[in-house]
Formats: C-alpha cells, structure tokens, sequence
C-alpha cells in the first residue's frame, strides 16, 4: 500500500493494519521454520510494511504530518 493510503487512514486503522502485518510475519516466521513457506519473498514485503507504517505513525506523533480525523 502507498503512503498517501495510510495517510488517508485514521490512527485507529492504521494501528489496526500494523497489528495485522505483524501477525502476518508471526505466520510466516513459523511457516518458514516448519519448512512450509510458498513465498519467501512475503516476509520482506511485509516488514517493509511495517516500516512504512511505524515511520507514519512516528511522523504524526512529532508533528511532521497529520493523520486523518475520520470520515
């Protein structure tokens, strides 16, 4: 997802899709170890998610930028 997305999104649903993704890598963590895993590739993706997500959420909490106050 791009940023703008994210940034379109309010706190509570950000904080939401984070919390997904890092389940996500949880899964893929322990798909990988088990010898399951179809997509190695996922696990990258995923974590730069969680980058880009953490990184909005740390902008907004300096005040660099402003997050949606919903709709």
């Amino acid at each position: 997802m791009k940023r703008e997305n994210y940034r379109e999104m309010t706190k509570a649903e950000i904080e939401l899709k984070l919390h997904q993704y890092k389940e996500e890598l949880l899964n893929l963590r322990f798909q990988k170890v088990t010898g399951n895993l179809l997509n190695p590739s996922r696990i990258k993706q995923v974590k730069r998610e969680i980058a880009r997500i953490e990184t909005i959420l740390n902008e907004n909490e300096i005040g660099l930028t402003k997050l949606s106050e919903g709709k």
